[in-house]
């Protein structure tokens, strides 16, 4: 990894006021539950009730975007659980989380590094919550092919902040990898690239 371009300063965001107020219609409508803290933390995944479908790593420790209005670290807080996590992706995401906060958007990490019990622990837990392999597979990555294991992905949050980090993250080398997850993040492109599509959900890792 290089170090990023010099990100032009900007005195609007038309695109992030129009991101927060769609969320504010969105979360009105129930579908972006989220929760964070304990091992059986779901979120919904947008467009679907709470009660019948959950993201991937959407069963994760440390949880995915909170909803709007949630406590959540100040802007200018430093990020969460940062031990394991490839010093480069960090410092990318603290030069995004500065940007963010220029822009009047909180931009914290909700789940970084993680261990391979932590990673089984999660797919387990999957397994047993949809009774589904292939609908598991979807949500949550194998130990052996999770780059949370590997330390070169982040999960981002609040909820405006993942979906600011969408609409800039390529300016410092971040790009979404799943479609089902607004809020996992990596390093896979030089800052101020273009991200390549996403892959539509972590079954990919399984096969």
């Amino acid at each position: 990894m290089t170090s990023r371009t010099t990100r032009p300063r900007r005195t609007t965001r038309p695109t992030a006021t129009l991101v927060v107020a769609t969320i504010v219609v969105v979360a009105a409508a129930g579908a972006t539950a989220c929760a964070t803290g304990a091992l059986g933390s779901v979120l919904a995944p947008p467009g679907a009730s709470p009660a019948t479908a959950e993201p991937e790593d959407a069963v994760q420790p440390q949880g995915a975007p909170a909803p709007e209005g949630a406590d959540q670290p100040a802007a200018d807080a430093p990020p969460r659980d940062t031990d394991g996590i490839d010093p480069e992706l960090l410092r990318r995401f603290d030069d995004a989380r500065a940007a963010a906060a220029e822009d009047g958007v909180d931009l914290t990490i909700t789940s970084g590094h993680r261990t391979a019990r932590e990673q089984q622990a999660l797919v387990d837990d999957a397994l047993a919550r949809y009774g589904s392999e292939a609908e598991a597979h979807r949500w949550v990555a194998p130990v052996d092919g999770s780059a949370h294991v590997a330390g070169t992905a982040i999960d981002v949050g609040p909820t405006a902040g993942a979906y600011w980090l969408m609409d800039h993250g390529a300016e410092f080398g971040l790009c979404q990898v799943f479609a089902n997850e607004v809020w996992h993040f990596e390093a896979t492109i030089e800052p101020g690239g273009t991200c390549g599509p996403t892959v539509p959900d972590a079954s990919v890792l399984w096969h």
